[in-house]
C-alpha cells in the first residue's frame, strides 16, 4: 500500500501511551523557583537547564509554573507537567538529535483561578528564584492595587507575591529572592525593579518592605538566546511523536545554540546552582552589555539588514535564505566583513575579537538549520524600529573604521526601503507586491511607519532617478526617524540611491548577484 492509500491519522495517535509520570517515571524535588509563564522559551531553555542540572546532581530542585493569561492547564495537568525539548540542527558543521523529558516543573497554577495558592508558595522557605517571560510590555508599570485577586499587570502579581513573602519571613534578610525576567527588553531586571517599587509606593506597603526590597531582593537584567518553537503542523508533531514512542501535546523543538547572560554577583552564583561553572551557555556577569550588543549586533542586525532582501526574492524562511547560493553569499559576507568588524570588544578571552568572530559562525550555523521554520515575514514585524535600534550604531562605527560607505549594508537598507513600498492601503493596513514568475505575490507590512513610506512611494517613478534619490534624501535625513541624519554619512545616500535604482530597473536577483560577485 502507498503511502496515499494509507488511513490518515491525527496527531493524537491512540496507538502511543501518553506521556505521565506513570509511562516515565521521574524524581520530585523541592520547589525551589517561581516562574511567570507557561511559553516555549521558558520550556526550551530556563527549564531545560534546569532539568539538565537536576540530572546531574548540581540543583535538585522543581519549578512552580504561573498561567497568567487564561485559568487553562489541562495540557499540563494530563502529562503530569512533563514534557519532551527536542534538539535539532547544525553545530560546528554537525547535526545534532537530542530528546530530553523534562520533568522540572512540579505544577502549573493559574492566576485568575488559583491566586490564594500562588501566594501560599510565598512562605516556601526552599523558594529561591524568581523567572518570567511576560511580553515585552508585560514589564510596563500599571497603577492599581496589588490586593486585588489577582492583581492584573506582572509587575502587580509579583509584588505581591513579594509582599507575602516579607510578610511571612518577617522581613528575614536570608529569605530574599533572586528575580531573573527574560523578556526581551533591554535592562529588563531594572525596569521590572522600578516597576515593583512604584507599587510598593502606591500600594503604601511601609518603609519596612521597601527596605528589604531594596537589599534582599536581587533583581538581575538578563539576555536570553535560543530558537524555541512548537512543531510547524499536526504532520510535523506526529512525525516527531512517532520517533519518541509516546504522545506530547507539549513538545518544544529547539536549535542546539542556547545562552543565559544574567547580570549578577556572588550572591547570585550562590543561589544560582543550577549554573554550570564550566559551561559557556549560562553565564553569571556583573556587566551582560557584550552579550547583549553582540546579539543585538550580529544575529538581530544581520536579520534586519537581510531579512528584506529575502522576501523580495520570493524566500519565506531564514533557512530558504541560507540555501539559495547568492543568498547565503550576501548574508555571510554581510555579517563577517561589515558587521563583526565593528561590534565593540575586550580583552577578556571570551569577550574579545576571537569570541565575536566564533559567535558569528555560530549565527551562520543557527541559520541553516533546516528543522525550524523561522519566517521572514514575521522578522519583518516593525522592520523600521528594529532598523534603528539595530542597525545605525553599526553603520555609525562602520565609517569610524572604514571611512567608506559599506556595500552590503547599503544594498541592505535599500531592500528595506523597497520592501515598504506598498502597493494600496486596505482598511487601515497596508499591502507590498512582488512579481514573481508564477504571479504577483501580496505581503502585509506590518510596521508602524507604513503611512510614512506610502506617502513617500506615490512621489517615486521607479524609472526616474531623480525621485528615487529623493525619496533616499527624505528618508535618510530624517533623524526623528534614526536618532541621527543618515544622509551626513559620507556616499551612504548615493550607495542606497545606487542600489534601488538597480532593484528598482534591474530587479532583485541581478542586483544581489552583481554585489556579491
Amino acid at each position: 500500500m502507498t503511502p496515499a492509500d494509507q488511513p490518515s491519522q491525527t496527531a493524537s495517535t491512540p496507538t502511543m501511551a501518553q506521556l505521565n509520570r506513570t509511562t516515565h517515571p521521574a524524581p520530585e524535588y523541592p520547589e525551589k523557583i517561581l516562574q511567570f509563564g507557561t511559553g516555549v522559551l521558558l520550556r526550551g531553555l530556563p527549564d531545560y537547564l534546569v532539568q539538565k542540572a537536576n540530572a546531574e546532581g548540581r540543583f535538585n530542585g522543581s519549578i512552580v509554573v504561573v498561567k497568567s493569561t487564561d485559568s487553562q492547564t489541562d495540557e499540563f495537568a494530563k502529562q503530569d507537567n512533563l514534557y519532551t525539548v527536542v534538539v535539532r540542527g547544525i553545530q560546528q558543521g554537525q547535526e545534532v538529535a537530542e530528546n530530553t523529558i523534562v520533568s522540572a516543573v512540579s505544577r502549573v497554577l493559574a492566576a485568575q483561578t488559583q491566586w490564594q495558592q500562588i501566594l501560599t508558595i510565598a512562605r516556601n522557605p526552599n523558594l529561591q528564584i524568581v523567572i518570567s517571560n511576560t511580553t515585552e510590555v508585560g514589564l510596563d508599570y500599571v497603577e492599581e492595587s496589588i490586593f486585588q485577586h489577582p492583581p492584573q499587570s506582572f509587575p502587580g502579581k509579583l509584588t505581591a507575591f513579594l509582599y507575602e513573602r516579607f510578610r511571612s519571613v518577617g522581613g528575614a534578610k536570608g529569605k530574599g529572592l533572586v528575580v531573573i525576567p527574560t523578556e526581551l527588553v533591554t535592562d529588563n531586571g531594572l525596569k521590572l525593579r522600578g516597576a515593583v517599587e512604584k507599587l510598593a509606593q502606591f500600594n503604601e506597603l511601609g518603609k519596612l518592605f521597601t527596605k528589604w526590597l531594596k537589599f534582599h531582593v536581587r533583581f538581575c537584567n538578563s539576555l536570553v538566546d535560543r530558537i524555541v518553537t512548537r512543531p510547524a503542523d499536526a504532520e510535523a508533531q506526529q512525525k516527531l511523536q512517532q520517533a519518541l514512542g509516546y504522545e506530547d501535546d507539549l513538545l518544544t523543538l529547539t536549535e542546539p545554540y542556547h545562552l543565559w547572560a544574567i547580570e549578577g554577583d556572588e550572591r547570585v552564583k550562590e543561589t544560582l546552582t543550577f549554573v554550570d561553572p564550566a559551561s559557556s551557555a549560562i553565564i553569571i556577569d556583573e556587566d551582560i552589555l557584550f552579550y547583549r550588543e553582540r546579539k543585538l549586533r550580529v544575529l538581530n542586525g544581520t536579520h534586519t539588514f537581510a531579512t528584506p532582501m529575502g522576501y523580495l526574492l520570493g524566500l519565506e524562511t531564514v533557512a530558504d535564505e541560507m540555501q539559495h547560493p547568492t543568498m547565503s553569499r550576501f548574508v555571510e559576507r554581510l555579517m563577517l566583513e561589515e558587521i563583526v568588524p565593528t561590534v565593540p570588544a575586550y580583552e577578556t578571552p571570551g569577550m574579545d575579537k576571537a569570541a565575536i568572530k566564533q559567535f558569528a559562525y555560530d549565527v551562520l550555523d543557527r541559520f541553516r538549520n533546516p528543522h525550524l521554520d523561522h519566517l521572514l515575514l514575521n522578522i519583518s514585524l516593525q522592520q523600521s524600529a528594529k532598523m534603528q535600534a539595530r542597525n545605525v550604531a553599526t553603520l555609525q562605527r562602520y565609517y569610524e573604521q572604514f571611512k567608506a560607505a559599506p556595500t552590503f549594508m547599503t544594498l541592505g537598507f535599500a531592500a528595506y526601503l523597497l520592501f515598504m513600498k506598498a502597493v494600496r492601503e486596505e482598511d487601515g493596513r497596508y499591502v507590498g507586491e512582488i512579481a514573481t514568475g508564477g504571479g504577483v505575490i501580496t505581503y502585509p507590512i506590518r510596521d508602524e511607519k507604513a503611512k510614512y513610506f506610502y506617502d513617500r512611494w506615490q512621489q517615486v517613478t521607479p524609472t526616474d532617478a531623480a525621485t528615487v534619490r529623493q525619496l533616499v534624501v527624505s528618508v535618510c535625513a530624517d533623524d526623528e526617524l534614526w536618532g541621527i541624519d543618515l544622509s551626513l554619512l559620507p556616499d551612504f545616500v548615493d550607495r542606497v540611491t545606487e542600489q534601488l535604482t538597480s532593484l528598482l530597473t534591474e530587479g532583485i536577483e541581478p542586483t544581489l548577484a552583481k554585489a556579491v560577485q
